[in-house]
């Protein structure tokens, strides 16, 4: 296939990811033509010379049939990714969509169909797999510098304030695990061993409609146990920062849970700084994602399979707090069989009490 130098590039949505990603990309490929999109022209408008794009559209559909646009970056709230995912791979776009990708596991095949149908791909924009600190943890594992792994303690809460769709299930898709804490479960599944079982502990009362803690326990097939405590509603010293560990028999590696340092104390003592340029991945990611798409000869790291694990882990962390009486929310929707992570039969338990 042909090689891509230059990529035509249209935002859907001009919230918050947008303007995150737009900075990003504004830095590492000034060659690439930014485009936005919003149901309201002039919010098209204000984000198209705020980030220095070359165009706005006001409406999605405008941007769809526009012959110039190579890739469609969906950022619109979870709800509506599928929809907008497959609406512009019948347009012959390649699509990046925003993580969580879809409401449901199940929905990634109707997006295989799709691409199969169109030619077109779709990536996942999941930066944590790309985060510096989990790069060094593949590594490290890898190296067996901790020997056989027996425990795998994440530690991951912080503050965080939400409004606007991010608090409307509908919209959202679900509540804090599954809009933020899905990071935590790429990086925890992407780590060298394989993520067999995950199971969800929810304190309670709940402070709304949505959850937004969750203890979740862990067991990799290798033999290793775990826990990730997730969290938007504990107060947390610089935003979030704080320790964890993953050890084995031979040693320990601490780690600060962002990536800012790793100690090993295994086969060897050895202090690691995985990187503060880049701690969150989204360069690593877009530099994978641009060139995957410029040579259409190779899938990114970070592909729709894993994308779509990722949701099952989170399904069956859901299904077994039985969160909801709501069909629609994730965690009621039966994971498509298989699968290492499936929990087995939905809960049908009695939600937890909710606060007033």
């Amino acid at each position: 296939m042909a090689f891509r130098d230059t990529l035509s590039l249209v935002f859907l949505g001009c919230g918050l990811a947008t303007r995150l990603h737009s900075k990003t990309l504004a830095k590492l490929d000034p060659t690439l033509r930014r485009a936005y999109a919003s149901r309201d022209r002039e919010r098209a408008l204000a984000a198209c010379a705020k980030h220095r794009g070359v165009r706005a559209y006001g409406s999605y559909e405008e941007a769809l049939d526009d012959t110039t646009i190579d890739v469609v970056f969906v950022t619109t709230p979870p709800s509506s990714h599928l929809e907008w995912t497959l609406r512009a791979l019948a347009a012959g776009k390649d699509v990046i969509v925003e993580k969580p990708a879809f409401l449901r596991a199940a929905d990634v095949a109707a997006v295989r169909q799709a691409c199969a149908s169109s030619g077109r791909r779709v990536l996942v924009a999941e930066n944590y797999y790309y985060k510096p600190l989990a790069t060094r943890l593949r590594a490290l594992l890898a190296d067996e510098v901790v020997g056989d792994v027996l425990f795998v303690l994440v530690n991951a809460t912080k503050r965080q304030r939400t409004s606007g769709w991010r608090d409307d299930r509908a919209l959202a898709g679900g509540g804090a695990l599954f809009e933020g804490g899905i990071h935590w479960i790429n990086l925890l599944a992407n780590i060298g061993l394989e993520l067999q079982t995950a199971r969800g502990l929810l304190p309670t009362p709940l402070a709304g409609p949505l959850e937004r803690s969750m203890l979740i326990t862990l067991s990799y097939r290798e033999g290793a146990v775990g826990t990730l405590a997730y969290s938007w509603e504990v107060p947390a010293l610089i935003n979030g920062v704080h320790l964890s560990t993953i050890s084995g028999r031979c040693g320990s590696i601490t780690f600060e849970s962002n990536g800012l340092f790793i100690w090993v104390n295994g086969k060897s003592r050895r202090l690691l700084l995985p990187g503060v340029s880049d701690l969150a991945g989204s360069k690593a990611m877009f530099t994978d994602f641009l060139a995957a798409l410029r040579t259409e000869q190779r899938e990114p790291a970070m592909n729709l399979a894993r994308a779509e694990h990722d949701l099952r882990l989170v399904e069956a962390i859901y299904r077994s707090v039985a969160l909801s009486d709501d069909p629609a929310a994730p965690g009621q929707h039966e994971a498509a069989g298989g699968e290492s992570c499936a929990e087995g039969p939905a809960s049908r338990s009695p939600a937890p009490a909710r606060s007033a």
